[in-house]
C-alpha cells in the first residue's frame, strides 16, 4: 500500500512571518491577561514565577509554531481534485474531486493584506466542510481562484 505524498505547493514565505506577528500578538495579551492574574491572586512568592513562565510558553510557542506550520501547510490543484494539508498539532489532508466543488471564495484579513497575502476556501458538498489554503501570495490566490473557478465550471453534474 503506497502512502499518500505531500501536496506539492509550499504556502508564501511571507506566511510564516505573518503567522510569527499573528500568534506574537495573541501571545502578547495572553500573557497580560494572566500576568494581571497572577499578580491579582497567586501567592506572593509565585506571582513572577508565574508570570515568567506564561511569557516563556507564549515565547516558545510564538517561535516554533509559524515555522511548523509552514513546513505542513501545502496545496496542489491537479484537473481533477484539489488537495491541502494543513494544521500545526493535528495533520490534516483533505482531498475534493472537482465534481464536488461548489463555491470558491478568496479572502484577504487586515494582516494578510499588510503582508500581501490572502486565503482560498473551497466548498465542497461534503459533510467535512471547506477545504481552506492560508498564506497564498495574493496574486498566486487570484490565479488559483480563476483556475478552481474554470475547472469546476466544466465538470459535468450539480456538485452534490
Amino acid at each position: 500500500m503506497s502512502e499518500l505524498r505531500d501536496p506539492a505547493h509550499r504556502v508564501s514565505p511571507r506566511a510564516r512571518t505573518m503567522w510569527h506577528v499573528e500568534i506574537g500578538l495573541q501571545g502578547i495579551v495572553t500573557t497580560a491577561v494572566l500576568g494581571l492574574a497572577a499578580v491579582m491572586w497567586a501567592p506572593e512568592a509565585a506571582r513572577w514565577w508565574l508570570v515568567g513562565a506564561v511569557a516563556c510558553g507564549s515565547t516558545a510557542v510564538v517561535v516554533v509554531v509559524p515555522r511548523w506550520r509552514y513546513l505542513v501547510h501545502r496545496w496542489e490543484v491537479s484537473p481533477t481534485a484539489v488537495y491541502t494539508q494543513r494544521g500545526w498539532w493535528a495533520r490534516e489532508r483533505r482531498i475534493a474531486p472537482m465534481s464536488r466543488v461548489q463555491t470558491v471564495d478568496y479572502a484577504q484579513g487586515p494582516l494578510a493584506r499588510l503582508f500581501g497575502l490572502a486565503s482560498v476556501t473551497v466548498t465542497t458538498a461534503s459533510a467535512a466542510g471547506a477545504l481552506r489554503i492560508d498564506g497564498l501570495d495574493r496574486d498566486v490566490a487570484l490565479a488559483l481562484v480563476d483556475e478552481l473557478t474554470l475547472k469546476a465550471d466544466l465538470v459535468e453534474g450539480d456538485a452534490t
